[in-house]
């Protein structure tokens, strides 16, 4: 896989340049390294901060690393899921971090490689591992899940409004042969009117599947917490969602570390929660209109920043990573 076959547009690029611009200079955690545009700009731009990259797709791993090269050891990367970002750290002596990106997305790489099973837009393998050697893939789910089973998947992961008619057509269909007839199974489960609006009618139903078979909800809260605990004092935390339930955890998150306060509504605060993170609201939410065009993809992104305000734990009063990122 070369560095090429995996460009894509980072997307919000400039705007997550801009967020991190003036974060103490340190060690910047891209927590989903992809093919490493995020990065790549990073370095450019801090030339006082490493970047330590992590992804468990290889072929990311494979295509960033070519990709940064140029940079030496300003740039290391591990093949791990995200949340084991605090394992990661504490392997590689860094006990605080100057940032924490996270891009929630799919890569167009994996989007466009049919044999990965990702897109509905070409026949392939009804896999959607984002990590290859991991054992359950959303074959699985489409040859052995029960109706209730995928029926709650799809509610869960995609708020699906006719999740239980799509899970009947899939269990009376099987065995189902590729991504492809998958998706002309679910698209005609959907009434026709509701065919006609909201896009491809198949597109919930696989990012539901992508969600589960990469417990991608599970582990996003457990990777925010560890992110926001290494957060040295005036380092951000930016995150990328692009949807719904994606984006309420972050908010949950981050809410919580900006507004920790569990007295009733209305009454004055007596509990002593102090707040460790801040909001940073010079940041736009949504990406421009001139990117949306050139890069569709990136049109129903989100972008959440918040900064490190106050220690906890005494953590924080270590200070900022020396720099160093070792490979």
């Amino acid at each position: 896989m070369t560095a090429t076959a995996f460009d894509h547009d980072p997307v919000m690029c400039d705007e997550i340049v801009a967020a991190f611009a003036n974060v103490p200079a340190g060690v910047i955690v891209d927590a989903t390294l992809g093919g490493g545009g995020h990065s790549e700009a990073l370095l450019q731009s801090r030339p006082d901060v490493d970047v330590i990259g992590l992804d468990r797709d290889p072929a990311a791993i494979n295509a960033a690393s070519q990709r940064l090269a140029p940079f030496g050891d300003r740039f290391g990367c591990d093949r791990v899921s995200f949340d084991l970002l605090g394992d990661v750290l504490d392997r590689r002596g860094i006990s605080t971090v100057s940032a924490v990106l996270f891009d929630l997305g799919v890569s167009s790489h994996q989007l466009d490689t049919a044999a990965r099973g990702f897109s509905y837009r070409a026949a392939g393998p009804i896999d959607m591992r984002m990590d290859p050697d991991s054992t359950r893939s959303a074959a699985d789910l489409i040859d052995h899940a029960a109706v209730d089973e995928l029926a709650a998947i799809l509610r869960r992961n995609a708020d699906e409004r006719f999740a239980r008619r799509i899970a009947q057509a899939i269990v009376a269909a099987r065995p189902i042969a590729d991504t492809a007839e998958l998706a002309s199974i679910i698209a005609a489960a959907i009434p026709a009117p509701a065919r006609r609006t909201g896009g491809h009618p198949a597109t919930r139903t696989f990012q539901a599947l992508r969600i589960e078979v990469n417990r991608e909800l599970e582990q996003l809260p457990v990777a925010l917490d560890a992110a926001i605990t290494r957060l040295a004092p005036s380092g951000r935390l930016a995150v990328l969602s692009y949807h719904s339930g994606e984006d309420r955890i972050v908010a949950s998150v981050m809410r919580d570390g900006t507004d920790p306060c569990t007295c009733p509504t209305g009454y004055p605060c007596v509990c002593g929660a102090t707040p460790t993170l801040a909001r940073v609201r010079d940041v736009p939410k949504r990406p421009g209109a001139a990117e949306c065009h050139t890069n569709p993809r990136a049109s129903s992104a989100r972008l959440r920043v918040v900064e490190r305000t106050a220690a906890t734990n005494g953590q924080m009063d270590e200070g900022v990573s020396d720099g160093t990122c070792p490979a």
